[in-house]
């Protein structure tokens, strides 16, 4: 474990030195860091294999990779969008005093990235910085339901349709059909598939392109979120969510 934090360690340092100087030699980090050789082209080998840095092969410099500009696009992006939906978010957890979260897609799950709770004593905890599936969350379905079918099939492939609870929805056809209804009435409900006890709606967030790429979400115990209030709170949901998407510069 000891040698992993190291090697996280050095290639940080690594990458910090590439990104100040823009490209380097092994030989000229391996001096300047005061790593061993040896361990510094390991770590750069592995860094290239996942196009976090490039080389060139006339000069044997290597420099930052397309990967590391993508990575650091998605971040600004996620706080961008915190910083654009944090108003809304406070509206929306004072009108239902339900817990809200903002979860982004990544890497074929959602991303917890801000979190309201409700005020009441029994309540959804928040999951911030925390990963869930898309296929049995509501903030993932919300986003899986307006996927094209193939990237759907990609991620099911992928991730695979992991049972959570016995409400879990763990056959294709099955999923698929869901999708089909959450994308016609514009939300989705987990209903009690991720957690026992917890239900919640959710809706999907759109870019200035039009693509959905995020989600909210209101959830609580099951007793509260009942299927009685789902459409109620379904409006004001989508009522957020189309506010958030249009600062983004989603034109409807």
């Amino acid at each position: 474990m000891e040698n992993h934090v190291r090697s996280v360690k050095r290639a940080i340092r690594i990458l910090e030195l590439i990104g100040r100087d823009r490209s380097k030699r092994i030989t000229d980090i391996s001096r300047e860091l005061n790593i061993p050789k040896s361990s510094v082209y390991q770590i750069i080998s592995e860094l290239v294999n996942e196009k976090i840095l490039e080389k060139d092969n006339e000069s044997n410099l290597y420099f930052l990779g397309l990967k590391i500009f993508e990575l650091a696009n998605m971040a600004r992006f996620n706080l961008e969008i915190i910083k654009v939906s944090t108003v809304y978010l406070e509206k929306l957890n004072k009108k239902l005093d339900e817990t809200i979260q903002l979860t982004v897609l990544e890497s074929g799950e959602v991303l917890y990235v801000a979190c309201l709770e409700s005020k009441k004593r029994l309540r959804t905890h928040c999951a911030l910085g925390e990963r869930a599936p898309l296929h049995c969350t509501g903030v993932g379905k919300a986003i899986l339901a307006f996927m094209p079918a193939y990237e759907v099939e990609r991620i099911i492939q992928k991730k695979g349709l992991k049972k959570f609870t016995k409400n879990t929805i763990t056959d294709k056809n099955a999923l698929f059909k869901e999708l089909r209804k959450i994308s016609n009435q514009g939300y989705s409900i987990d209903n009690m598939e991720h957690e026992d006890g917890i239900r919640c709606v959710a809706v999907p967030i759109r870019n200035h392109e039009g693509n959905v790429f995020a989600s909210i979400s209101v959830s609580g115990p099951s007793q509260r979120i009942t299927k009685e209030v789902e459409s109620i709170l379904a409006e004001s949901m989508k009522d957020t969510a189309i506010k958030i998407s249009t600062r983004l510069g989603y034109k409807i």
